[in-house]
């Protein structure tokens, strides 16, 4: 049979409606608006007036009242943070109504998702009204965390039922790359991979598939570890505080570990997902698996509920020097000081470099050690759990892996963690203790395998039925590990590396820690533009750490500074500047994709491109005014480049122009450090230029920075010639002098920002020179370098620096 959905394509999804306008709702309400479409959001008509509603003289009638709970929505998505729109105007994407009075706007919706209250009867007779309303051929999913798809669908025409599935969002759904599809019986294949593609190529998302079973995947193997990592907890002693040290980085997991995550979550949530498995499974042994901690009710029975009720397994209080945090005590259920853990197994991890080296140094450093062994004891059952439910949850270990890593954050998947400890050696362990080995593990191990995955050439193949099958990349994305693991590493240094990403074109790849620019940096860019210039078609800078690059090594910076080697701080500051110009003269094409934080020196170094594909989660900024500081590696000079462009453009394409306001945004943007929410939000900030653009998956922006480097080849490439900048001169320089003196005047900056945003006007108006006089690249470069070198040696701006570097936050003296 050829459904509607068959013959569509990504592209034919321009409006969708969501129902529900609560916390999930509202976030996929706002995340399809971030992807282009119209949205409705509808939610059901309140029951009563409120206070300021009957001040105003409303009635139950009046249409305000009637869509409140849906405009209320919308009105917070622009406030609020983490922010869900990527730019707040986009808001007006989402048009606002009730289920009541515009159920026949669902008629006009390709895509209908359904987020309503998480209860069956609910959800059911919700659907029962869009079946009504919807018109055929469109598609219809439910956001649930784990409930049944094959019992929502129940008592819908056979229609219904093949364009029905389950699209689970992680929260928040803009910032979470997960999104679980469960089908029913009835779905086609066609609405899956319609679905599928829309998740991945229109809202950025990474796809599993997963079968209609309680919690689906992640949250089925999530809770899971959440559980055995809380009877360990007790089992073996540990305090609060020695459980999330030992379970969030050093067995590659987030910052927020195990009871640190619980509290945010919300311990009500957690026991609503262990009832929902315990009640549909039919295995005593899962069962007694997801029984109720005992712990865990008490606490909820005290109203202790997390963050949302202001304390839980942790608790934040006011102490005389401000805020504390309190760690609760496992034995007496009272709070008390929050207490640091300290342990040569954890330092061990600490020191280790990568999720696979951090757990292994974690298991191995003292196998004896009483934290090692409830690491091991954690680590191994979810391990056999998660090898247990294959076949159950998923067919897919791949999909399995990439749930976790995507729905919870982990750095490894479960059967990526247990071939970095070892697998034939861990599963030897396991059967010593009496531990039963899952029958394909015991097969694939008695066939001579020794992991689950391997790499084979450039591609990555993992267990399945077997034999090995080869991993099903996401969509144009271009893997770096797969990369360098074939081999394809050209040059390499201690801070970065030139890969071959093929059609003869080659990648810089940082990799110093955090991505701080620093000599090894530099110095790699110089070789890389040697080595493209003789032998390549073309270069990207990008990589696939956490972040970009988030600034210039300033330890080094003040290190030098502080000893007063001012010729040293020059040398460092002319090297950065002419490796910048030695990309952005570069007779190749040079295309930057940055992704996530993109400060200070990490800006500086995509500038100089000549196109940058943003990702849309790429916070960017030339935020040096917070340690005290101005751009010195050219990003003053390239936005005073970018005011004198935006001046001939508004001038018709003729000499001339006024500079003034183009400057002033600009002056306003660097001297305030401020950055981008989102990659759409840098044009906003006047940073971006434009040939530049924004594409919404993340995974395909090495990629097209790849594309836009063999485009620019095959129109005949030729280098920009050194610019002769028009610049605002004296005259330009006194205005933002006027703006400085009134922020400083009226108590919204201290004097040390005026001094540092008097150097900065100074620099992006060109210095004491004829206005409208043209200069040359180099001259706003030694500008640059000369007011970076007096700030270096101001007291307060040192200050400025060591407290960036002590804190991670900015110092206002």
């Amino acid at each position: 049979m050829t459904t509607q959905a068959s013959q569509n394509n990504s592209s034919t999804i321009r409006r969708a409606a969501v129902i529900g306008s609560g916390v999930m709702g509202a976030g996929i309400a706002a995340h399809l608006a971030n992807a282009g479409m119209r949205v409705t959001l509808l939610d059901i008509v309140p029951h009563s007036l409120t206070a300021e509603e009957e001040r105003q003289g409303l009635t139950l009638s009046d249409a305000k009242v009637r869509n409140r709970l849906a405009n209320a929505a919308i009105a917070k998505m622009g406030k609020s943070q983490p922010a869900q729109l990527y730019d707040p105007a986009w808001s007006s994407r989402i048009t606002p109504g009730n289920l009541t009075d515009h159920l026949e706007l669902l008629g006009e919706a390709d895509w209908i998702v359904e987020a309503v209250v998480e209860r069956l009867d609910i959800k059911c007779d919700v659907l029962a009204k869009v079946e009504a309303a919807r018109r055929l051929g469109s598609i219809v999913s439910t956001n649930t965390s784990g409930l049944s798809a094959a019992s929502m669908a129940e008592g819908r025409s056979k229609e219904f039922r093949q364009h029905f599935a389950v699209t689970h969002f992680f929260n928040p759904p803009r910032y979470m790359k997960l999104v679980e599809i469960v089908p029913t019986e009835d779905t086609t294949s066609e609405v899956i991979q319609l679905l599928t593609e829309v998740c991945e190529k229109r809202l950025g998302k990474g796809v599993v598939l997963a079968k209609d079973t309680p919690n689906f995947i992640a949250n089925r193997i999530g809770t899971y570890g959440m559980l055995v990592t809380l009877e360990d907890t007790l089992a073996f002693g540990l305090t609060v505080e020695e459980t999330d040290a030992l379970t969030g980085p050093a067995m590659g997991r987030p910052k927020t570990a195990t009871l640190r995550m619980l509290d945010l979550v919300g311990l009500d949530t957690l026991l609503h997902v262990v009832d929902n498995v315990r009640e549909r499974s039919s295995d005593p042994a899962e069962q007694k698996v997801f029984a109720r901690p005992p712990l865990l009710e008490k606490l909820a029975a005290s109203g202790r509920l997390g963050e949302k009720t202001g304390a839980g397994f942790y608790r934040k209080v006011k102490g005389k020097g401000g805020s504390e945090i309190e760690s609760l005590k496992l034995d007496t259920l009272e709070y008390g000081p929050k207490r640091s853990v300290n342990s040569p197994v954890i330092d061990a991890s600490k020191a280790a470099k990568g999720a696979a080296a951090k757990v292994k140094a974690l298991l191995r450093t003292d196998p004896q050690d009483r934290y090692a062994k409830f690491a091991w004891s954690t680590i191994k059952k979810t391990l056999l759990y998660a090898a247990a439910q294959v076949g159950v949850i998923a067919d897919s270990i791949s999909d399995i892996d990439r749930a976790m890593r995507w729905g919870f954050n982990w750095e490894l998947g479960p059967f990526e963690l247990w071939d970095a400890i070892g697998l034939r050696k861990s599963v030897q362990q396991m059967q010593k203790e009496g531990d039963a080995i899952p029958e394909w593990v015991a097969a694939w191990l008695a066939a001579g395998h020794e992991s689950f995955y391997k790499v084979e050439g450039t591609e990555r193949v993992y267990a399945a039925s077997g034999a090995y099958k080869r991993e099903v990349e996401e969509a144009d994305s271009v893997s770096l590990t797969a990369l360098k693991a074939a081999g394809k590493t050209v040059l390499s240094t201690s801070g970065a590396s030139l890969i071959d990403i093929g059609d003869d074109v080659v990648l810089l790849e940082f990799h110093s820690p955090n991505n701080a620019i620093g000599g090894d940096i530099l110095s790699a860019i110089r070789q890389s533009t040697e080595e493209v210039s003789l032998n390549w078609r073309g270069l990207v800078i990008a990589n696939e750490g956490r972040n970009f690059c988030v600034g210039a090594n300033l330890m080094l910076l003040l290190m030098e500074a502080q000893s007063g080697e001012w010729d040293e701080v020059e040398d460092i500051i002319r090297f950065f500047q002419s490796s910048m110009l030695g990309l952005k003269w570069l007779d190749r094409p040079v295309v930057a994709a940055p992704h996530r934080m993109t400060l200070g020196g990490g800006v500086e170094a995509c500038l100089p491109a000549d196109r940058i594909i943003y990702s849309p989660e790429t916070y960017f900024g030339l935020v040096e005014t917070g340690v005290g500081l101005i751009p010195a590696g050219g990003g003053c000079k390239e936005a005073a480049a970018m005011a004198a462009e935006r001046a001939f453009i508004a001038n018709g394409g003729k000499p001339g122009g006024d500079l003034q306001p183009h400057l002033n945004a600009l002056f306003e943007t660097i001297a305030l450090a401020k950055s981008s929410t989102s990659g759409y939000e840098v044009r906003r900030l006047g940073l971006m230029r434009p040939q530049d653009k924004v594409i919404m998956r993340q995974e395909a922006r090495i990629a097209e920075a790849k594309r836009a480097v063999l485009e620019l080849d095959r129109a005949g490439y030729s280098p920009p010639a050194e610019e002769r900048i028009r610049v605002a001169g004296r005259e330009g320089r006194a205005v933002l002098k006027v703006a400085v003196q009134a922020m400083q005047l009226s108590g919204h900056i201290s004097e040390h920002d005026a001094l540092i945003a008097g150097k900065l006007g100074s620099v992006l108006a060109g210095g004491d020179i004829q206005p409208g006089a043209e200069v040359s690249e180099q001259y706003l470069l030694d500008l640059e370098c000369e007011a970076f070198l007096s700030l270096c040696g101001e007291r307060k701006t040192q200050e400025r620096m060591s407290h960036m570097l002590a804190t991670g936050k900015p110092l206002r003296n």
